[in-house]
């Protein structure tokens, strides 16, 4: 969720948008859940960041962030060549925990990150974001740390709503957004967090047409879109060296579990694919993990390779496909 002194109707309509997908309804003018199929789609599971070192990157995480490291290895070559990137076998990889123990992970993998990629300013994941319990008290401890800061913390709408949020930028370029609501959270249309920094809760997407890839979510996996707006992000526009009031469009679907979303931001097309050595895995927020409930509900054309079957890595042995979106963007889907 983006933090910057932005227009008040992108606020008011974030707002809007927590409610209705935090309490898992529709809108009004949406058929009932008794009308519709629900979404094959559940919850984020895994959000990977490539990143040149993972033992640097696991220790800041440890350290910063609180995430413990529960598995240690290498990429298998089944594994790697299931997203379509042989060369990222046999590289390090660390799965880690927040310390709520919610089964829902960042996995550290070692690749090349070049120099000159910047966060935001390409298609693909480009932010993960957390459900923290304090994000003023997330500011003060990584205002001084490796990681950057590039925003908040702030209300929505100008303090019209309890829900506050703070963005940092870490070694790889990867960007988090920590949020919270800072109200009654037994009423809280937010997940509620039981660590200092809990687990991913929304995945932050780009693409040159936001509303194709909201098609793809929804038609493939029966993902639900809540809301489309063209607003301001000046978070962004900064990145991308575009005028502060450049409107992007952007686009939420709700997954099935509560709480559980994508943010889908259009980006100009002189943004551009993300610059990724032929077979290695894309830079920074590389790869988000879904949980599905069938696999076989899935148009098998879209499968880099056949589903197989993985243990460990948070996988514990469901049904694995991987596909690659519109953007580019590489999707895993385990089923659940």
């Amino acid at each position: 969720m983006h933090m910057t002194n932005s227009s008040m109707t992108f606020y008011l309509f974030l707002l809007c948008w927590y409610t209705v997908v935090g309490q898992g309804s529709l809108p009004a003018s949406t058929p009932s859940n008794d009308s519709i199929t629900p979404p094959n789609i559940q919850r984020i599971k895994i959000a990977t960041v490539v990143t040149k070192d993972v033992d640097s990157a696991k220790e800041i995480y440890r350290n910063w962030l609180d995430y413990q490291v529960v598995e240690e290895g290498t990429i298998s070559r089944q594994l790697a060549n299931s997203w379509g990137r042989p060369k990222a076998a046999y590289k390090p990889f660390a799965m880690l925990q927040p310390k709520s123990g919610d089964d829902v992970y960042l996995r550290l993998i070692e690749g090349p990150v070049p120099k000159d990629y910047r966060a935001l300013t390409t298609f693909g994941w480009n932010a993960i974001e957390i459900i923290v319990e304090d994000p003023d008290a997330i500011y003060e401890k990584l205002k001084n740390s490796p990681f950057v800061h590039l925003g908040g913390p702030d209300y929505l709408g100008d303090g019209l709503s309890s829900i506050r949020a703070v963005q940092f930028k870490g070694p790889s370029e990867e960007v988090f957004y920590f949020t919270t609501d800072t109200g009654d959270r037994t009423k809280s249309t937010l997940l509620t967090p039981r660590s200092f920094v809990d687990r991913p809760f929304i995945m932050v997407l780009a693409g040159p047409d936001h509303s194709t890839l909201t098609d793809f979510y929804v038609t493939n996996f029966g993902a639900l879109e809540t809301f489309s707006i063209d607003t301001p992000i000046p978070l962004i526009a900064a990145a991308q060296k575009l005028k502060k009031n450049y409107e992007f469009p952007l686009s939420l679907v709700r997954l099935g579990a509560f709480s559980n979303s994508i943010e889908i931001d259009g980006y100009p097309k002189t943004a551009g694919r993300r610059q990724t050595a032929k077979g290695e895995l894309p830079p920074g927020v590389s790869i988000t993990s879904f949980t599905i409930r069938n696999l076989d509900l899935v148009n098998s054309e879209l499968f880099v390779s056949p589903p197989m079957k993985v243990l460990g890595m948070g996988y514990n042995g469901n049904r694995m496909a991987t596909i690659i979106g519109p953007a580019g963007e590489l999707v895993e889907l385990i089923e659940e």
